[in-house]
């Protein structure tokens, strides 16, 4: 009998069929999944998962879009692939996880003497403002406000606040040595 009148018989549950068509397609199934996923042992756990599959979805194969063979060795084809992939991307985790443990420690003492050395260092910049330079930066800075709402808080135009936001950030930035 030929696989594809087996693989009919297998999707109405012929265990004779099914030890027919395995006998008949194992061999290729396994030759595919060994040429995709190289690994002798992945092979054999992949071509055993795919004959496991033939046998669960019998009935979902269609002889008027192919041979049977041909069904079978694309479900082979597609689960090696699969396998490629999970190990490969298995590969990758373990390997960013191995890269974060044997990253630096984060040290949070470090991180808050910093933080607060940058703090003094803002403030020692904003003193050198004017007051009206350091008025507008820190209602929008500081304070959230947009452009618009440091101006009507101040009433002036928005030219102006605008201008003394540019001209006070410029001097930020020349302070703070041309990190901002």
């Amino acid at each position: 009998m030929e696989a594809d009148e087996l693989l009919v018989l297998v999707a109405g549950g012929d265990q004779k069929a099914f030890e027919e068509l395995y006998g008949l397609v194992s061999g290729p199934v396994f030759g595919l999944v060994r040429r995709v996923v190289r690994d002798p042992a992945q092979s054999e756990e992949v071509a055993q998962e795919v004959l496991l599959e033939l046998w669960r979805s019998a009935a979902r194969f269609d002889p008027g879009r192919g041979s049977a063979l041909s069904w079978v060795l694309t479900l082979a084809h597609r689960r090696a692939v699969d396998r490629v992939r999970s190990a490969r991307a298995a590969g990758e985790r373990e390997l960013r996880v191995a890269r974060r443990a044997n990253g630096p420690a984060f040290d949070h003492v470090t991180e808050e003497v910093e933080a607060g050395l940058e703090r003094e260092w803002v403030r020692r910049c904003l003193e050198r403002l004017t007051e009206l330079q350091r008025q507008s930066v820190t209602l929008a800075y500081y304070d959230g406000y947009t452009y618009r709402e440091v101006a009507e808080r101040l009433s002036l135009p928005l030219g102006t606040v605008k201008t003394r936001m540019r001209d006070g950030l410029t001097r930020m930035r020349e302070c703070m040595g041309g990190v901002a």
